[in-house]
């Protein structure tokens, strides 16, 4: 068992970084250059809000992949889906990699990037519940969260490589050159990528919880309203607060510090330094939770959360590198205390021929309200206010509404996948 948990867990991590380095990619590159070669009309704020939009799109899609993914993993299986969303996924950044831009296409270069992104959010709604549910089914109940808490670890792993890629490219690059065509490169290795990761997820068997479970003949998300409406209430709850802060500390703070005049190398390196810590750290507050339970960890998570971001843009306006630094560390260290038992935890929330859809709706639904408006939010208090207060108080509010939705739920530690349905 131990070896073979080792490669299914190795399978989804790898799998997971590659995705989310796509995924994380657009981000980063909506915050540095989508402006200014998609959107060169609008003035400097303006433009980045649009590219935002163009990212928002990206999580519209997310929660139809997820309904669509976990229809039919709940039908056939974990592992075919798996191996259709990182295909999916590789061939939309690819292809970002290859557009005309404005000045070639006109308006038209915009559209394609939006359509572009849609696939991309389509992908990774159906890629995440797959990932954590093929680690937690294979894991042992006593390590769920452990082994679980390391698809997750995936996140970070892949804002860490795409971050890397493009602060490696801004240093050792003129902006004039990364602005004509440095900014593809990141986007055509994830070709490259893609390859090593579906030869890798070819590789492992199917979860043996699914194959054992009896077949449901009426359709999966039936289920879920019937049986557990409340508990996808409470995964979008309880991934706002994750959710919101993970892309204001990592992405939006890009743009944050360009507007304050801060170089994209200070920033860029301390969100590298930070997702780099927060890679390791991801799998501790999982083992924790297999200790003293998933709601204590997360419940600590998100208070932490919602009172560092009050400290976290101060220290980001001295524009000194360590303080920055320290800023996105310590906010994602909370957000690693909701992230690192979140697979375990929703995954130990539904029964096996529904649980797929479950946990996609849940944290699908919630991406849209969250992570898809959090920069475009964020932006737009920035353009209104002209202060980081606002933007602090919309992360706290999140906060309050993740504390309710964890509180409500029942703590799900150590709970046997192969109940059908979970006791109420």
């Amino acid at each position: 068992m131990a070896t073979s948990i080792k490669k299914i867990v190795a399978a989804s991590l790898i799998g997971t970084t590659i995705e989310w380095y796509d995924f994380f990619l657009y981000g980063s590159a909506a915050a540095l250059v989508f402006n200014k070669l998609f959107f060169p009309e609008s003035d400097p704020l303006t433009g980045t809000l649009l590219a935002f939009l163009t990212y928002a799109v990206g999580f519209v899609a997310r929660p139809l992949g997820g309904l669509i993914f976990g229809h039919f993993g709940d039908k056939i299986g974990r592992k075919t889906l798996l191996v259709v969303s990182l295909l999916l996924m590789g061939a939309a950044t690819f292809l970002i990699g290859c557009l005309p831009t404005y000045e070639t296409l006109g308006p038209a270069a915009a559209l394609l990037l939006t359509a572009l992104r849609l696939v991309q959010g389509f992908a990774l709604g159906g890629e995440w519940g797959g990932a954590v549910l093929i680690v937690s089914e294979h894991g042992d109940n006593a390590r769920r969260g452990f082994w679980a808490s390391w698809p997750q670890a995936g996140a970070p792993g892949g804002n860490l490589l795409a971050t890397g890629v493009l602060a490696a490219l801004a240093a050792w690059q003129s902006e004039e050159a990364f602005l004509s065509w440095g900014w593809r490169v990141p986007f055509l290795l994830s070709g490259v990528l893609v390859l090593i990761g579906l030869w890798i997820r070819l590789t492992i068997n199917e979860s043996p919880v699914f194959q054992q479970a009896p077949p449901e003949e009426r359709a999966p998300i039936v289920g879920v309203l019937r049986y557990h409406s409340k508990d996808v209430v409470i995964a979008i709850g309880a991934r706002l607060a994750e959710n919101i802060s993970f892309y204001l500390l990592t992405v939006f703070v890009i743009t944050y510090a360009t507007t304050n005049d801060i170089p994209n190398s200070t920033v860029l390196n301390a969100v590298l330094i930070a997702s780099a810590i927060h890679f390791a750290t991801i799998p501790m507050w999982g083992a924790l939770s297999d200790r003293i339970g998933r709601r204590p960890i997360y419940l600590a998570g998100a208070a932490g959360i919602g009172v560092w971001i009050f400290a976290f843009f101060p220290l980001v306006d001295t524009g000194n590198f360590l303080a920055i630094t320290l800023a996105v560390t310590v906010g994602l260290l909370f957000h690693g205390m909701m992230y690192g038992p979140q697979a375990a935890f929703f995954s130990e929330l539904f029964g096996t021929r529904m649980r797929y859809t479950g946990v996609s709706i849940g944290a699908q639904l919630s991406a849209i309200v969250a992570g898809a408006l959090a920069p475009v939010i964020a932006v737009a208090l920035l353009r209104s206010y002209g202060s980081s207060v606002p933007i602090s108080i919309y992360l706290g509010l999140a906060a309050v509404l993740t504390l309710a939705a964890v509180y409500a739920a029942r703590e799900t530690q150590g709970r046997d996948l192969a109940e059908r349905t979970p006791a109420r």
